[in-house]
C-alpha cells in the first residue's frame, strides 16, 4: 500500500502543478501570440522564396549550359555553323518588331 501523504506533500505538490501550469500556460501565449504567427509565416514565406530562386538558378544554369554547349565547342571555340543561323534569325526578329512598330506610329 502507499503512504499516506501529509497535507504539506499535498500542498507541495499543487504547488508544483501550479507552477508547470503557468510555464505551460505562458508558452501557448507566446505560441499564439499574432507576433509569432506572423514571423512564423514570414520565415516559412522566405524559407519558400529561397527554395523557388534556388531551383530557377539550378535551371537557368542548366539551360545556359545547354546552349553553350550547342555554341561553343568543346576546345571553346565558337560553333560558327550553329551561331550564324540564330544570329541571322536574331537580326530578322528585331527588323520584324521594328518595322511593325514603325507602322503602330
Amino acid at each position: 500500500m502507499a503512504e499516506a501523504r501529509t497535507p504539506a506533500q499535498i500542498e507541495a505538490d499543487i504547488a508544483a502543478r501550479r507552477q508547470e501550469l503557468a510555464v505551460t500556460l505562458d508558452e501557448i501565449g507566446v505560441r499564439l501570440h499574432p507576433k509569432t504567427i506572423i514571423d512564423g509565416a514570414k520565415a516559412r514565406t522566405m524559407a519558400a522564396v529561397d527554395r523557388t530562386a534556388g531551383r530557377a538558378y539550378v535551371v537557368a544554369n542548366r539551360a545556359i549550359s545547354d546552349v553553350r554547349a550547342q555554341l561553343v565547342a568543346e576546345d571553346g571555340a565558337p560553333r560558327l555553323e550553329r551561331i550564324v543561323p540564330v544570329a541571322l534569325v536574331g537580326v530578322a526578329v528585331v527588323g520584324l518588331l521594328s518595322m511593325r512598330a514603325k507602322r503602330r506610329r
